[in-house]
């Protein structure tokens, strides 16, 4: 099978010849760390494991880029405001104010480098007048928001062997951005009208953004971001998601599904299990990363919403740490899910640094093992 056949085969419970082998992998912490217990200095750790356990090297082709730039353009400056010891006040280029370790500099906050907490301070979206402003920075018709040479090269596309998904920050997502955990969750109360807007807004510009692309290319996958979850329930519950997210996730899964996406996917922290049948009433079909300190039980989750639902993520990253029998175990609980197929095991987070270079060597090898790889 292609690498394409074989992921949406594993997704949408087909008959793979092998699952996709999808270890995770680590931050900076992590890389760190790792170089000190046998991985070389300037050495690319995924190149490493592949050889460790046994797989054959990565020859990619060239190929043709298929993405959607969704984010804020114009950006905010990136600005140092003030240094307090061990830490600085920060604005990031999403407009936040924040205070962060001293460890870091601002470059941190524009993606998950690493493992980094921050105290927030403001945020750019508190009332109307500065939602108005925000949405200047978001024209779907920006030429610079797609490839240039998308029509050019769809026609390559539609012969692909790889997979081929975009993915974008969902409403709750985004809205916390703008507005910060806090001020999100009381506007919910508070300015109803405002998040009515706002969740409008992104998804119709969302919307018109994927429709500069799926007319062209085929997607085998739409992945939003969402985390909207704590240990134990969500931060908005189903009946708040209904009234104010439904409509947006549903007009998205309405846009790919009439051009031929087969897997709507949703990433969330936190536990999950309220959340799966309000994305399910909304289209979705697949989540990640499933985290098991948070409650979530993939068997569980399985047995309760059958397949109806994929999943991939869901290894333990505490087991997979601890190595050896615990990791044994850990993979053994999951294998009824795998054989049930919509599954492809993972570790439930990026891989931070207790999980040691030669503990994620044995998860990895075990993994080929369970996937068929080896």
């Amino acid at each position: 099978m292609t690498e394409r056949e074989r992921w949406l085969e594993t997704m949408l419970f087909g008959k793979p010849d092998r699952v996709p082998w999808s270890p995770g992998g680590p931050r900076e912490s992590t890389l760190r760390a790792w170089r000190t217990q046998g991985l070389g200095e300037g050495e690319d750790w995924y190149v490493r494991l592949r050889d460790e356990v046994g797989l054959p090297p990565l020859v990619h082709a060239a190929r043709p880029a298929v993405w959607i730039k969704h984010t804020m353009e114009p950006i905010f400056p990136e600005v140092v405001l003030e240094e307090r010891g061990d830490s600085r006040v920060v604005q990031d280029w999403k407009g936040n104010v924040c205070e962060i370790s001293s460890a870091f500099d601002v470059s941190y906050l524009r993606s998950a480098r690493d493992f980094v907490t921050r105290r927030w301070i403001r945020c750019p979206v508190e009332g109307w007048a500065d939602w108005e402003a925000m949405k200047a920075r978001y024209d779907a018709q920006d030429p610079s928001r797609v490839p240039a040479d998308l029509a050019q090269n769809a026609p390559a596309l539609r012969t692909r062997d790889h997979v081929v998904g975009l993915h974008v920050h969902g409403p709750f997502w985004q809205m916390r951005e703008w507005m910060g955990f806090e001020g999100l969750c009381m506007a919910f109360i508070e300015q109803p009208d405002l998040i009515h807007d706002m969740v409008r807004f992104w998804k119709e510009y969302v919307a018109a953004l994927l429709m500069r692309v799926v007319p062209l290319v085929q997607l085998d996958y739409f992945h939003i971001s969402e985390d909207m979850a704590y240990k134990v329930k969500p931060m908005i519950g189903p009946a708040m998601c209904r009234r104010f997210l439904m409509p947006c996730w549903s007009a998205w899964g309405e846009v790919i599904r009439a051009h031929g996406c087969p897997v709507y996917q949703v990433d969330s922290d936190g536990f999950v299990g309220d959340l799966i049948p309000v994305w399910m009433e909304a289209g979705i079909n697949a989540t990640d990363p499933l985290e098991v300190a948070a409650g979530n039980d993939l068997p569980a989750l399985r047995r309760r919403f059958g397949r109806r639902m994929a999943y991939c993520g869901g290894v333990d990253k505490r087991e997979m740490a601890r190595g050896g029998e615990s990791l044994r175990a850990e993979l053994a609980r999951l294998t009824p899910v795998l054989r049930d197929g919509g599954y492809i095991p993972s570790c439930d987070h990026g891989v931070p640094p207790d999980i040691s270079w030669p503990n994620f060597i044995d998860y990895a090898r075990r993994l080929a093992h369970l996937t068929g790889w080896q």
